[in-house]
């Protein structure tokens, strides 16, 4: 697919990665449907993006948002799942001077799963199932995994999430092949975006010690991967893994 082609949607557009992605995507001549929680946050996207406010936690909210967008574009042939939270922590710890045993809690559990898997696949469910109903062929959906999906210490509500977007990437991938629509993923490692920028210094000089090629990645670093799943027809079902070799 031609980026010019695209009638798309992203989602988490009003900073970070997705931001970069709706602006990568205007410059190139797609046609662009951005949403985010954080409405004000999308004012700074270029002028020619559509905007509107999405909770993705919300099933209502995906279906009425892919019915605007399909109607705002002209069409829908595209979408890159994006919107994603960070809740930090390990399951179970106890406090070294106090013996005191605490857990994960369940608030922290669910708003990574309901935004990050839960989200994810309503806007998958809602997007191919209008572009079936408009007939669009070829389509695509690029869903935002990570490398935490292989397992990363603090991270079970996230690496859980992200595990299993990379299996329903596979799964898609299988159930679209009859409707010509494509799944693929990204798993991005460290990148510097305001998710992350809150790292301690500390933290943040030892992880990059384990990138061999000893730097944070850059949104754009993520959107040369989504650009080749965008583009390249023959790329379907797998997860890319873009960390700078941290993973190896």
């Amino acid at each position: 697919m031609k980026l010019a082609d695209l009638k798309i949607i992203v989602t988490g557009a009003a900073s970070g990665m997705g931001k970069h992605f709706a602006t990568r995507l205007a410059e190139a001549g797609a046609e662009v449907a951005a949403g985010d929680i954080n409405e004000a946050g999308l004012d700074d996207l270029p002028g020619s993006v559509r905007r509107r406010a999405l909770d993705v936690r919300e099933p209502d909210q995906c279906e009425d948002f892919c019915g605007w967008a399909a109607d705002a574009l002209g069409g829908l042939n595209a979408l890159i799942n994006n919107a994603g939270i960070l809740q930090d922590g390990m399951l179970v710890k106890q406090d070294k001077k106090t013996g005191q045993v605490k857990k994960l809690s369940d608030a922290q559990w669910h708003a990574v799963i309901n935004t990050n898997l839960h989200g994810a696949t309503y806007m998958a469910r809602e997007a191919v199932a209008r572009m079936v109903a408009l007939g669009s062929r070829p389509g695509v959906v690029v869903s935002m995994s990570s490398s935490a999906r292989h397992g990363n210490f603090g991270q079970s509500n996230y690496a859980a999430a992200k595990a299993a977007l990379a299996a329903n990437t596979f799964t898609w991938a299988r159930e679209w092949a009859r409707f010509g629509i494509r799944a693929c993923a990204v798993a991005p490692g460290m990148i510097d975006t305001p998710m992350t920028q809150g790292m301690p210094e500390a933290a943040l000089a030892a992880l990059i010690e384990r990138i061999p090629v000893g730097r944070v990645g850059l949104p754009e670093d993520i959107w040369l991967a989504v650009r080749f799943c965008l583009e390249c027809d023959f790329f379907n079902g797998r997860t890319m893994d873009v960390d700078g070799g941290l993973t190896m």
